[in-house]
C-alpha cells in the first residue's frame, strides 16, 4: 500500500507538470500491478480528472491561460474524446493497445529531439 501511495504521489506530480503522468499510471498499473489493460484505462481516466481540474486552476490563476483562445481546441478535443471513446469500445483490443505504445513513442521521441524556438522566432 505505501509503494502505491509513493507511485500515485509521484505520478500526481508529473500530471501537474504536464509531463504525462497517466501515461506512466498505465505503465505501472499493466507492467508492474498486472492489472489487465481496460481496468487499467479507466482507473488512469478517473486519476486524470482532479489533476487536470487542479492543474488548470492553477495555471489560470497565474496567468498562463487565455480562455478565449483556447476554447476552440478545447471544444474540439472535448468532441474528440467523446467520439474517439466510442468508437475505442468497438476496437480490438491489440489494436488500441499498438496505438497506445505508438504514441508513446512518438511523444518520446518529440520529447527527445524537440528543440525550443528562440523568443523573436528566430
Amino acid at each position: 500500500m505505501l509503494v502505491s501511495i509513493l507511485i500515485g504521489t509521484a505520478l500526481g506530480f508529473l500530471a501537474g507538470l504536464g509531463v504525462g503522468g497517466g501515461s506512466l499510471l498505465m505503465l505501472w498499473l499493466t507492467a508492474v500491478v498486472s492489472m489487465d489493460y481496460l481496468t487499467a484505462r479507466c482507473i488512469n481516466l478517473l486519476f486524470f480528472l482532479p489533476c487536470a481540474c487542479i492543474s488548470t486552476l492553477m495555471r489560470h490563476k497565474n496567468g498562463s491561460l487565455e480562455l478565449k483562445k483556447l476554447s476552440p481546441s478545447i471544444l474540439c478535443g472535448c468532441i474528440a474524446a467523446a467520439l474517439c471513446s466510442f468508437i475505442s469500445y468497438r476496437m480490438e483490443l491489440t489494436l488500441i493497445k499498438k496505438l497506445f505504445g505508438g504514441l508513446l513513442v512518438a511523444t518520446g521521441l518529440r520529447e527527445v529531439f524537440y528543440k525550443q524556438k528562440k523568443p523573436g522566432g528566430h
